[in-house]
């Protein structure tokens, strides 16, 4: 059975689906590109609700962050797990069982900073929890147990996650490729066939009503 991530299950009375791809042509550089603006466009779309989506969206915003350009300018653009945005401090729960399988705080302006992964043995899939609390790093231990519903981690500031507005950000993996504590959360389009398979949607597991 999977457990819901929040205190409460999501419905249309506590979420609202967010809209961050490049066809909202609300956002801007002028919005996008500062933290302080930014923040305020997403307080004000959420109101006292929980703002979810972006799964597999085009989103224009990765421009402000160097770190998103390739080698070969194949700029990645494509995101590849669904963003959970309310307030820092907002406690994290596992949906299913598993174990910690890696974390570490992957720095840089618009990176995870402080990020956890999880093993599903019976699902066989891993899930990653970015943009977290420091502190939740602290008493992990690779191999550590975690059971489904166990509160795994609350929501990091703004100074500590990658220099965004708050908000967790949730994705599935099949294969993590070697990686550890850290793994591609946006794509280039010509990389999205791999990704979109080897990254399923996340909304089944995060969005159990």
């Amino acid at each position: 059975m999977i457990h819901r991530i929040f205190s409460e299950p999501l419905s249309a009375k506590n979420s609202v689906a967010l809209d961050l791809s490049a066809t909202n042509l609300e956002l801007n550089p002028s919005i996008y590109g500062n933290v302080s603006a930014f923040s305020e466009y997403i307080e004000g779309k959420l109101g006292e609700k929980i703002g979810f989506g972006g799964y597999l969206e085009h989103r224009v915003i990765y421009e402000s962050y160097e770190n998103f350009a390739t080698a070969s300018a194949d700029f990645r653009n494509i995101h590849l797990g669904m963003d959970f945005w309310t307030s820092e401090g907002t406690p994290i729960f596992a949906p299913l069982e598993g174990e910690v399988h890696s974390f570490q705080i992957n720095q840089g302006a618009g990176n995870y900073g402080p990020t956890i992964i999880l093993y599903h043995p019976t699902e066989k899939i891993y899930s990653l929890y970015g943009h977290v609390s420091m502190a939740d790093l602290v008493p992990l231990e690779i191999g550590l147990p975690i059971g489904a519903g166990q509160l795994l981690c609350q929501l990091g500031k703004t100074s500590e996650n990658g220099g965004w507005p708050p908000h967790l950000h949730f994705q599935l993996i099949r294969d993590m490729q070697g990686f550890q504590g850290d793994y591609p959360g946006v794509c280039s389009q010509r990389d999205l066939p791999f990704y979109a398979n080897n990254c399923p949607d996340p909304a089944s597991f995060s969005l159990p009503m």
